[in-house]
């Protein structure tokens, strides 16, 4: 475990990978390392996906980043350091869940391919038979303006069914490539975890990845109200209370300099 020097004097521990200081440094601060998960997801801490808001946090940080800079993230954690292995273990959860991303990024990209392909080959038939069709009347009906009208309108319906195949391989296709790509990126990136916290020394005991499997998996408890008017007098602060994410409450988020919301 190594000790770094902060811009205020404070020399908080942290451990896990070395950040270079050419790389850009995702930062996100926490009360708990369980807050960064998803609470719902009953897998193992290894294979469990990030918590909604926290993904979203850093990939949208990642998006901003030019394509050939580097990503680190600095996992700020309000509480006395834990396991030995708990920065390696959180880097494998995290890459795990941006690896799994990628490949979904890639799978839904060969669909939409797949997709387009075929409808390719269904709007050059339909624009094939349109424009025959539209030559056929007007050759039958030679002379006469409905003819014309008739064949013209053939050949507008057959070039439109060549939009939706044109859009999804000319258009539609590379921002999925880009949102892989950006999820290779943080799927290869180091973690590090700098410890802020020694009021509770024992506090890890309660945290991932020390918590018992069996701990981890959320309870729904319906409470029955005993009168219409008890249940109608349910505070609204109550209610978004329950809605919310433990990310919500546990990422403090700060202006940072690049002009978004995120914690300093």
């Amino acid at each position: 475990m190594s000790v770094l020097l902060n811009g205020t004097g404070l020399h908080p521990q942290t451990s896990g990978d070395p950040l270079p200081p050419d790389y850009e440094r995702i930062e996100i601060r926490v009360s708990e390392l369980k807050q960064l998960f998803n609470v719902m997801d009953a897998s193992s801490f290894r294979e469990r996906d990030l918590d909604p808001d926290a993904e979203e946090f850093i990939v949208g940080w990642a998006r901003e980043v030019p394509r050939g800079m580097r990503l680190g993230l600095l996992v700020e954690l309000k509480r006395a350091p834990g396991l030995d292995d708990e920065p390696a273990v959180l880097r494998d959860a995290i890459h795990g869940c941006f690896t799994r991303r990628a490949q979904a990024s890639r799978a839904r990209l060969r669909r939409l391919l797949g997709v387009g392909r075929i409808s390719l080959l269904v709007g050059l038939c339909f624009l094939v038979a349109a424009v025959g069709l539209g030559g056929l009347v007007e050759s039958t009906i030679k002379g006469q303006r409905i003819g014309e009208f008739i064949q013209q309108g053939l050949a507008i319906c057959g070039w439109v069914a060549m939009w939706r195949p044109l859009e999804i391989l000319l258009y539609g296709w590379w921002p999925i490539h880009t949102e892989a790509r950006i999820y290779d990126r943080l799927s290869a990136m180091p973690v590090r975890i700098s410890y802020a916290g020694n009021a509770e020394p024992e506090a890890w005991r309660r945290d991932w990845p020390a918590l018992p499997r069996q701990n981890t998996t959320p309870q729904k408890t319906l409470r029955r109200a005993s009168s219409p008017r008890a249940s109608e007098s349910t505070s609204t602060a109550d209610i978004v209370a329950v809605e919310r994410g433990p990310i919500a409450a546990g990422i403090s988020p700060q202006p940072s300099p690049k002009g978004r919301i995120g914690p300093t």
